[in-house]
């Protein structure tokens, strides 16, 4: 995309490289991080260019009023606050970066399966108190077991790669893809996912077909389920169904970097009281929302931003 002297509206925190990143492609970047929604209605009749990551919904309101917007760049890789059918319909340009936070969540997501199988985060606890109990916190191997990563996009492929050398089996569902079967990976039916996975691990986008996909009635469809970790979207799992399964000893553990309402503030009285057993389980990790969010990837989804508009690539739901 050959577009310069384009100005670009910047609505977010960005690491700093993102004004001189945009400036030597030629563009206009007007760096606004503490601008509110409102205001960007205002003026975004201005601008070419906009750039978001979670402050506000790209909606059709925001589009109308955005006449001359030639590109929306999601930094980061969830599109679930932008309307992207109205977006291309506009001939609009849509572009995200999950290439740069791929890694760092492919490691977080490691790192959260490793402490639940290792009881780390009671472990830890208990010997700063000055109880030092072995047995309790003796763990699992992961060697022998069969993780399931269900969506194989840059996320589910990365946390895939990072487990070759633990010599567990790797298979993967994803209904939109086939034929990515590799040397440390199978790919699997649907059916084979649900009667063979021991660790689930969700790597797929928020849409209408998965907001609360993994409800009840689908977990009951695994056979074999232990443990699960969600370092997609937290909407994409029913809270309450996962408590059901700890509840009963169905899970070993889980692991959770997304919650169906993060704005822990806010609430509902049913949202509070499924939160409140959630965090009454001692093998339960969670972590807010920073599994693809590291130093690195903070700078990396920047350059991938740049190189992906100059490249004139649209944006991929993965």
């Amino acid at each position: 995309m050959n577009e310069e002297g384009l100005k670009v509206l910047i609505v977010d925190d960005m690491h700093e490289s993102i004004t001189s990143l945009f400036e030597n492609a030629g563009f206009v970047p007007d760096y606004r991080p503490l601008i509110r929604p409102e205001e960007v209605r205002e003026i975004i009749h201005e601008y070419h260019g906009l750039v978001i990551r979670s402050k506000m919904s790209v909606d059709r309101e925001l589009i109308d009023r955005a006449v001359n917007l030639k590109f929306v760049a999601r930094a980061g890789a969830g599109l679930d606050k932008v309307d992207y059918t109205y977006v291309s319909s506009k001939g609009i340009k849509l572009i995200n970066a999950p290439e740069g936070n791929r890694d760092a969540l492919a490691e977080h997501t490691v790192g959260m399966l490793l402490t639940i199988f290792n009881k780390l985060n009671t472990g830890t606890e208990e010997v700063k108190s000055g109880v030092w109990n072995r047995e309790a916190n003796r763990g699992w191997e992961l060697m022998g077991r069969t993780v399931g990563v269900y969506g194989y996009g840059y996320m589910g492929a990365a946390f895939a790669q990072r487990l070759k050398g633990f010599s567990c089996r790797v298979v993967a569902y994803d209904k939109y893809k086939s034929g990515f079967s590799t040397d440390y990976l199978e790919e699997v039916s649907l059916q084979e996912f649900f009667d063979e996975v021991e660790i689930l691990s969700i790597h797929v986008p928020l849409t209408s077909e998965t907001r609360f996909l993994f409800d009840e009635k689908y977990f009951a469809r695994f056979k074999n389920l232990k443990f699960l970790l969600n370092t997609s979207r937290g909407e994409v799992v029913k809270l309450s169904a996962v408590n059901d399964l700890l509840k009963r000893g169905v899970l070993l553990g889980a692991g959770l970097d997304v919650l169906e309402n993060e704005k822990l503030d806010k609430l509902t009285e049913a949202q509070r009281a499924d939160f409140e057993e959630l965090i009454s389980y001692p093998n339960v990790i969670l972590t807010p929302h920073v599994a693809g969010w590291t130093f690195e990837s903070y700078r990396k989804i920047n350059e991938v931003l740049i190189r992906k508009l100059q490249a004139g690539d649209l944006a991929q739901l993965s």
